[in-house]
């Protein structure tokens, strides 16, 4: 049975992405229906809306053919989940105080489904003491605040105040039917490590995070029991994952290996360092010296560990390579003994570490695919399409 998902869409330019948002809910087999409050409509139209939903947009509150049977209370009673994006500085405060003067806030009082917004304005909007004061009430109350996330904003400022991407909010919600890994224990592992020198700097690299954990939320959303082991990273752990924060190739290696045991598959989106210092000083390093001789050495390499285990998971790797693509990757393949590898060119001027978009090459003994150049969120869907469809040919075929 599909969920029924009740979107509301307030006045803010970030309205324009209520449009994908929409179609990617369908895709995911929600029933949508929308409310738009009054300034909502000057950023996009009821109508593009109701020909990407298929229903009719509800507007006003007193409109006397739809209150003809008090419907405001129907459709509160609907809904199975209650979405409001853009969520605006002004709707959260109105929604703060219990004001109900217009639709869609009428609606969220009068409803039992569960409310969650994803906040976008300005960062100083944002930050200012009067919204936290409304964001503590809302989350008091039990409702679920979808980000906001830092980066560039319409008025030309930077900083947090740009609502999640659609994917990025789908990817948190209990939409999909999608149960092929329900009862698996999966695990991935993502963003950089730190490889102390000192107590103030470190050995890393340029790894975010943002593959791994968007493919955390992939395969969530296929019904995993997932753990994902993080680096150090600035993004938040997806719903409904077991997160497990390290810092160093050593932690992250006895993080993995004190839980592969329990795992049916695993995905190693990590970016390890492949070298840690020899001996780190206990004090700061002073630049008293013209030169300064770091003494490597090399760390372990967790993937081809977890691959070589008699009783095994499903194990899939990453590589990160600026030449030879296909050819590297498939050494990496067949020297660890993996499932599948997905690699990705790095360096470039698209695509690849602090990027949001991505390209990949996936490898299998006997297969192929390319994945085009495409935002991360989408392309983890795509990958974690992939890995289900191998790991389930490959559980079928171990049964056998």
């Amino acid at each position: 049975m599909s969920i029924k998902v009740l979107l509301g869409v307030s006045g803010g330019i970030a309205a324009y992405k209520a449009a994908e948002l929409i179609r990617r809910l369908r895709a995911d087999g929600a029933e949508v229906r929308v409310v738009m409050t009054a300034a909502a409509q000057a950023f996009i139209t009821p109508l593009t809306l109701q020909a990407l939903s298929g229903n009719e947009i509800r507007t006003d509150l007193l409109d006397p053919g739809a209150e003809a049977g008090m419907d405001h209370i129907e459709l509160a009673r609907w809904a199975d989940l209650v979405l409001v994006a853009p969520a605006t500085a002004d709707l959260m405060a109105r929604l703060a105080v219990g004001l109900a003067d217009d639709l869609l806030t009428t609606l969220i009082l009068a409803t039992a489904a569960p409310i969650v917004l994803a906040p976008a304005m300005n960062h100083r909007m944002w930050l200012h003491p009067a919204t936290q004061e409304s964001l503590a009430r809302l989350r008091a109350r039990g409702v679920r605040i979808l980000g906001p996330a830092e980066g560039d904003q319409a008025c030309g400022e930077w900083g947090p105040g740009r609502m999640l991407e659609p994917w990025e909010i789908l990817g948190t919600l209990p939409l999909r039917a999608g149960s092929q890994l329900a009862g698996r224990r999966v695990m991935v592992t993502a963003g950089p490590t730190r490889e102390a020198l000192d107590p103030v700097r470190y050995i890393g690299n340029r790894s975010s995070g943002r593959m791994g954990y968007a493919l955390a939320r992939s395969l969530v959303a296929r019904g995993a029991d997932l753990v994902l082991v993080s680096g150090p990273s600035t993004l938040s752990a997806p719903s409904g994952v077991d997160l497990v924060r390290v810092e160093s190739a050593l932690e992250m290696e006895a993080a993995v290996m004190g839980r592969i045991a329990a795992c049916d598959l695993f995905v190693a989106a990590a970016a390890v360092s492949d070298y840690r210092p020899q001996a780190p000083s206990g004090e700061k390093i002073k630049k008293d010296r013209a030169e300064l001789s770091l003494h490597l050495v090399k760390n372990p390499d967790i993937l081809a560990q977890v691959a070589a285990l008699a009783k095994g998971p499903f194990t899939v790797g990453f590589a990160a390579e600026t030449q030879d693509l296909e050819a590297n990757a498939l050494k990496k393949l067949e020297a660890k003994g993996l499932n599948m590898i997905a690699a990705n060119l790095v360096g470039r001027e698209r695509g690849g570490f602090e990027r949001e978009e991505n390209a990949l090459l996936v490898l299998w003994p006997g297969g192929r695919k390319s994945l085009s150049l495409m935002a991360k969120g989408p392309l983890a869907d795509a990958l974690a399409d992939l890995i289900v469809e191998r790991y389930l040919a490959f559980s079928s075929s171990q049964d056998s």
